[in-house]
């Protein structure tokens, strides 16, 4: 598994790769579960960083 920081600067790679993404898709790129992903997104989202999602 990746290190945290080193994980979310895939994530907003892989974000940026993709307009939309299904939750499995990028934990399982990840090697992380779901709700790491959900975690993950929201330190961008804290710092500014316009991250949308739905359900």
């Amino acid at each position: 598994m990746l290190e945290t920081s080193a994980r979310l600067l895939r994530l907003l790679s892989l974000l940026q790769t993709h307009r939309d993404w299904s939750g499995a898709e990028p934990a399982e790129r990840l090697g992380v579960t779901m709700r790491t992903v959900r975690r993950d997104v929201d330190r961008p989202r804290e710092l500014g960083y316009p991250v949308h999602a739905s359900a």
